[in-house]
């Protein structure tokens, strides 16, 4: 083997080494913004989506791996007028992309379809975005006047509490946790997943859980309208569904007409959903008297 050769196929096995990030344009609006730069090859959001795929293909073929990052080009512009880059260069979206990598939310690509990882990276800014918001909310409640107690972390500990409190009181098998805070300028949504594996272990992912908490810790904090809904299904069982009001400092249990009121009346609309066969709506497992109401001292 050559000199030559032999560095190709270091150059080659290097590369394999090197892992990257695309910034994605996800959708037709974002596309268009990136548009009014020269510098942006591309003139159609259709034929841009496929040429990602493509390369997200090649660059897995060929052993290497790739994170996508959402590109927002609001923030991208923000990003450049406060570094002094010029927004009409490629190599200011490749800085631009290097901070998403290190600091906003990704997902690597696996060889799904981007019609399945778009959504997925979507949901996945989403909860970033309703994390960072609803924990700027509780920094800013200060501390208790009374006893100087910080606010926030104290609702976030009795929020964390609550959480295990519900997990661990329920039945066998997956749960699927909503928490909706309305109190807020902005209706707050968190989402967790906890499933059981073979030997009852519960696992659930620690980014998600965090996000739950928070926004839990949120409701209690504020004393505003905000409630929870857990599902668990099991094989050989019908489905059940539970629900709590959040009161004081504490979780109230929803009766099961509650539940299914809940469940089966659409949040933005407020028209009634049809009712999934199947599915108990039911009384929520007691949490015992460190679960219920509790005398409020955050205030």
């Amino acid at each position: 083997m050559s000199a030559h050769t032999d560095h190709r196929t270091m150059r080659r096995v290097l590369h394999r080494e090197i892992a990257g990030t695309i910034g994605l344009l996800t959708d037709e609006h974002d596309f268009r913004a990136m548009r009014r730069y020269r510098s942006f090859a591309f003139h159609d959001h259709t034929a841009y989506l496929q040429q990602v795929e493509a390369l997200l293909r090649t660059r897995a073929s060929e052993g290497s791996h790739t994170a996508v990052a959402l590109f927002d080009p609001q923030e991208y512009a923000a990003f450049c007028a406060d570094t002094g880059l010029d927004p009409d260069q490629a190599s200011s979206r490749t800085r631009f992309t290097a901070e998403l990598a290190a600091a906003g939310p990704t997902l690597p690509y696996e060889g799904q379809p981007l019609a399945d990882l778009v959504p997925a990276l979507v949901d996945e800014a989403v909860r970033r975005a309703t994390w960072e918001y609803a924990s700027t909310l509780l920094t800013r409640l200060g501390a208790c006047a009374s006893c100087g107690e910080d606010i926030g972390r104290a609702a976030f500990t009795r929020a964390s509490h609550l959480l295990v409190r519900i997990l661990d009181t329920a039945g066998p098998g997956d749960r699927h946790l909503v928490c909706s805070v309305t109190g807020t300028p902005e209706t707050l949504v968190a989402v967790l997943h906890a499933d059981q594996d073979p030997d009852g272990e519960t696992r659930l992912d620690e980014a998600e859980a965090l996000e739950f908490a928070t926004v839990l810790a949120l409701g209690i904090a504020t004393r505003g309208p905000a409630g929870l809904v857990m599902r668990t299904s099991a094989p050989g069982t019908a489905d059940r569904v539970y629900g709590w009001r959040v009161r004081g400092e504490g979780l109230e249990p929803l009766t099961a007409g509650e539940v299914f009121d809940a469940y089966c009346t659409d949040i933005d609309s407020g028209d009634l959903i049809s009712p999934e066969s199947d599915v108990d709506y039911c009384v929520p497992p007691d949490l015992g008297e460190e679960g219920g109401p509790a005398p409020g001292h955050l205030h």
